[in-house]
């Protein structure tokens, strides 16, 4: 393990030297580039997963018919509509 860390500070050294930057300006770069990777992983992680529940939306028609009979309900269709649409309603 020190060995990994050893080995780490050497190329950290290394590129210091060949860029000839003062540290404290690359440990700041290496943070911004964490920062701005994170930010960047989140939105894209939020867009993906808003398309995927349009495509694939948690619950359907189908399956509120089917709760309601598991409830010994039959299910009219103006019902089925009105809990669909303030299903909607609330996103």
């Amino acid at each position: 393990m020190v060995n990994l860390f050893v080995k780490i500070s050497m190329l950290f050294k290394g590129v210091i030297k060949m860029w000839n930057i003062p540290i404290w300006l690359f440990i700041v770069l290496i943070i911004v580039a964490i920062l701005a990777g994170a930010v960047t992983g989140f939105f894209l992680a939020k867009n993906y997963f808003k398309k995927y529940l349009e495509k694939n939306p948690p619950i359907n028609e189908q399956m509120v018919r089917a709760m309601m009979s598991q409830m010994g309900r039959k299910p009219s269709e103006k019902q089925v509509r009105q809990v669909m649409a303030s299903i909607k309603q609330a996103k």
